[in-house]
């Protein structure tokens, strides 16, 4: 059970593993392409459905007439889940006969919920990890069988999420080898954090704040929603910069390699993207659209 990219090396890992995947779960196709018409499947149906594996797209649990009964009637042995994005009632969670164990990419309690790799970019943590966990009712409050933890170390989202579902897909198929190896260990009360859903609104830059907060912003909405600040009518993201010891008011340009001036240090995008247009460096953007030195972002 799962949708986008993070969750599909794990459907790779159990069918390399040998194990009977006898159904895919993800969430429904969403509206695609410019004009927002066609429908696009998830990663996960496309790549189950190349596998051969049936896939179901129930919008919900609670509300679609017989799904939980549907769930149920596939008598499976366990349910894997990464990243779904459905709740999951009480039924579907009790209906496997080793219940549902879920890839979570975070070292809980830390980072329970819905974006536990971009806050752990955003709030400057010095490690992150994935582990596996036996679901209930709670958010993300279940007991964690397995887990690993490694360095974020400058990572953008996208590399770091990449990185997790790898290690997710190893370790549960080492939590399925023999799940009584591991038993579960409830989750610490101290230390529970909340990784709430991104807003699009959080990708515009405050140049207020401080230029290591900044820079941790450009690298958490690393490659989505994608960090960007505005100038001349147009948005502009930012998908890599550098940490610079200069200083001005808040968003000014202070030279020729477009260094932009936080509440404190600066930042120096190395990495950029005009509406349209492909990743260029701040060099090759300014080729092509002016922006003054002393000019305010």
């Amino acid at each position: 059970m799962g949708t986008p990219d993070f969750a599909v090396p794990v459907l790779d890992a159990l069918i390399g593993a040998g194990h009977d995947v006898v159904a895919a779960y993800s969430q429904p196709p969403r509206a695609g392409g410019r004009r927002g018409k066609a429908l696009t499947p998830s990663p996960v149906q496309a790549r189950a459905e190349t596998l051969g594996i049936e896939v179901r797209t129930p919008l919900s649990f609670r509300k679609e007439a017989g799904a939980v009964d549907a769930f149920a009637a596939l008598e499976a042995d366990v349910a894997v889940v990464a990243a779904y994005g459905l709740i999951l009632p009480q039924a579907v969670l009790d209906a496997p006969r080793l219940g549902c164990l879920n890839v979570h990419g975070s070292l809980l309690p830390r980072w329970r919920g819905a974006a536990p790799i971009q806050r752990a970019i955003l709030a400057g943590d010095a490690e992150t990890g994935v582990g596996i966990m036996q679901m209930e009712a709670g958010l993300d409050t279940g007991p964690v069988l397995l887990e690993e933890s490694t360095p974020i170390d400058g990572k953008t989202s996208g590399i770091l999420s990449a990185e997790l579902a790898a290690i997710g897909a190893r370790l549960m198929v080492r939590v399925l080898e023999d799940p009584a190896m591991f038993p579960p260990r409830v989750q610490p009360e101290n230390g529970v954090t909340y990784a709430s859903k991104i807003d699009k609104a959080e990708a515009r830059i405050d140049f207020a704040r401080s230029a290591a907060e900044v820079e941790r912003q450009i690298r958490a909405f690393n490659p989505a929603p994608g960090a960007y600040f505005e100038y001349a009518g147009e948005r502009i993201k930012v998908l890599s910069a550098a940490v610079m010891e200069l200083s001005g008011g808040p968003g000014e340009v202070l030279d020729g390699q477009l260094t932009i001036a936080c509440g404190k240090g600066a930042i120096r995008p190395l990495a950029v993207q005009r509406a349209g247009r492909g990743v260029m460096t701040s060099n090759e953007l300014l080729r092509g659209f002016s922006i003054d030195i002393g000019a305010r972002l």
